[in-house]
């Protein structure tokens, strides 16, 4: 029973790592390539339909990764596990301090009412998201190598 958790919380994290990354160096790209006025609107769909999901995902996976370090505390890479924990818990700290306030404004922008600073707004994001991505990505390669 705890392979079965230890494989399906990597997965589940692994799976959370490729779309963040996804979203920090190829989505942020192609969105900044666009006309301005695109880009920003781009922006404000993307945090919609993510913002819809990460929560749940950002949560269950730190979930997952307590249960696993419960469950397997006895077992050899338990402090991986709980130091990926950790980082979990800073990535989701970082999320309700930092990118969601941001984020939940960006969504509600069109051309006719978001403000005369939002490409600093998005600029602000996207640095604390590139944080995010690092902090995931070695909570992720924890648990990798927990498996080990």
């Amino acid at each position: 029973m705890l392979d079965a958790l230890e494989v399906a919380t990597t997965v589940i994290v692994g799976l959370m790592v490729g779309v963040e990354f996804s979203v920090a160096f190829i989505m942020n790209r192609i969105l900044d390539a666009l006309p301005e006025d695109s880009a920003q609107l781009g922006h404000a769909h993307g945090g919609r339909m993510l913002g819809a999901l990460m929560p749940f995902w950002y949560i269950g996976s730190l979930v997952l990764s307590a249960i696993w370090a419960v469950a397997g505390w006895h077992h050899q890479g338990a402090g991986l596990v709980v130091t990926a924990a950790a980082l979990l818990i800073v990535s989701v700290v970082m999320s309700i301090l930092l990118l969601v306030p941001i984020n939940n404004r960006n969504k509600t922008w069109t051309t006719d009412n978001r403000p005369a600073d939002w490409k600093e707004q998005l600029n602000r994001w996207q640095r604390y998201h590139y944080v995010r991505v690092a902090v995931i990505v070695a909570a992720f390669t924890l648990l990798v190598t927990a498996l080990t």
